[in-house]
Formats: structure tokens, C-alpha cells, sequence
């Protein structure tokens, strides 16, 4: 397989074969933003800006809050909740309808953006035109991608969805097969663990070594599988 700086990544992602190929791209793409927003770049001027006023979601938060830098957290925290104040909650009151619904657009960007959130989605298109391109010139990535374990429901649906416009007509069909068989596959394999896990409730089998199987943590992996996370 032809190696380019656009292709590693990728390359790199679709290695391992465990989990949902996509949720671990993201994964990659959060853990560089953090370690980026919770690093020296917490004290540039322009970042400093940004976050400020896109703030953060709350999944980020606590991902930021597991960092060990928690001072350069609370010091983003400071000048976010100062723009709050001077843009949303000045002290001067105005009774004006006009200023009023600046604050209310200004709220709405607060409520509803995330820096992180903007980083991730910012890479993860260009690594989707690079994913598609790979699939249709690549057989060697056309195989590492069906020896995936899975896809979760929702980066299956985003898959899909993107295929009609990322790749030929001459490749589309074999992608939407592709991704229906990895994430059918795992679903029923889910479906059989979880099912068990059930059963295992039933008085007959709550002796001292009944046979757990596989589904201890199937509820877990159910939901990581039809949320991502």
C-alpha cells in the first residue's frame, strides 16, 4: 500500500482490530485537541479567543478535568465565564429588543459550540476523503477495512450516508455491503452476550460457577455501540 502524509493517519487507525475503526479515529482526534487546548497553546492570544467564545460540551469538560493540568483548565474557565458576563450579563441593563436577542444569538453560540468538538469535526472530514480514497484505490485497505470488528451504529449510519457522495458508483455497493456485514455481524454478537447476561439472572444459574461468558460487560459495549462512546 502506497504511503503518503494523508494516508498514514488512516493506515495507522485501521491497524488495530478492535472496536469501531471510526470511534478510534475520533478517539485520536480528541486526544490531540486536549492535549493541544491543555498545553502551551492554552496561553495563545488567538486560542485564548477562540475558547472563550465557543466554550466547551460537557463530554469535553470531563475530559479536560481528567487531565493533570487542572490549573491550565481553570484559567480557560476564568476568561470564558468573564465573556459570559461582559457579552450575555453586563452590568449596564438595556431594555432595547435588539440587544437583547445579540445576547440570545450570543448565548446560542456558547450553548451549542465546543471548541474541541470543532477541532474533531475539522479532521475528521479530511480524514474521510482520505478513507474513501483509499477504499477505492487500495485493495489492501479494502481487506483491512472488512477485518475491522465492527462498526457502531452511528458511524455505520455516518458511513453510509457519506458513501453516496465520497465514492464512485462502481465502489458504492461494495462499501454499503462492507459496512452492513461488519456492524450486522457484531449487533448479533452483541445481541447473543447481552441476551446471555440475562439469563444468567434466572435462579438456575446463580450457582457459584456459572458460565458468565463473554457477558459480563456487554452492557457496556451495547451502549458504546449504539452511542460511540
Amino acid at each position: 500500500m502506497r504511503e503518503s502524509i494523508l494516508t498514514i493517519p488512516v493506515n495507522e487507525i485501521f491497524e488495530p482490530r478492535e472496536g469501531c475503526p471510526i470511534c478510534r479515529m475520533r478517539d485520536s482526534l480528541e486526544q490531540r485537541a486536549i492535549e493541544y487546548i491543555m498545553g502551551a497553546a492554552m496561553m495563545e492570544p488567538d486560542v485564548r479567543i477562540e475558547t472563550n467564545r465557543q466554550g466547551f460540551c460537557k463530554t469535553h469538560f470531563e475530559q479536560m478535568c481528567a487531565c493533570k493540568n487542572r490549573l491550565s483548565l481553570a484559567l480557560m474557565l476564568q476568561t470564558h465565564l468573564q465573556q459570559l458576563q461582559k457579552d450575555v450579563f453586563p452590568k449596564a441593563k438595556t431594555g432595547l429588543l435588539e440587544k437583547k436577542n445579540a445576547k440570545q444569538q450570543k448565548l446560542a453560540v456558547i450553548n451549542n459550540d465546543c471548541f474541541v468538538c470543532s477541532k474533531v469535526e475539522w479532521g475528521m472530514t479530511r480524514l474521510m476523503v482520505t478513507l474513501f480514497e483509499l477504499y477505492q484505490k487500495e485493495k489492501e485497505f479494502r481487506q483491512i477495512f472488512t477485518e475491522q470488528e465492527q462498526l457502531c451504529v452511528p458511524h455505520y449510519d455516518m458511513l453510509v450516508a457519506l458513501a453516496s457522495e465520497k465514492l464512485d458508483k462502481k465502489w458504492l455497493g461494495q462499501f454499503v455491503n462492507d459496512c452492513s456485514e461488519l456492524t450486522k455481524k457484531y449487533l448479533d454478537l452483541l445481541e447473543a452476550d447481552v441476551s446471555h447476561f440475562c439469563k444468567m439472572y434466572d435462579y438456575r444459574n446463580t450457582v457459584k460457577n456459572a458460565d458468565w461468558g463473554n457477558s459480563k460487560d456487554s452492557i457496556e459495549r451495547a451502549i458504546k455501540f449504539l452511542t460511540t462512546r
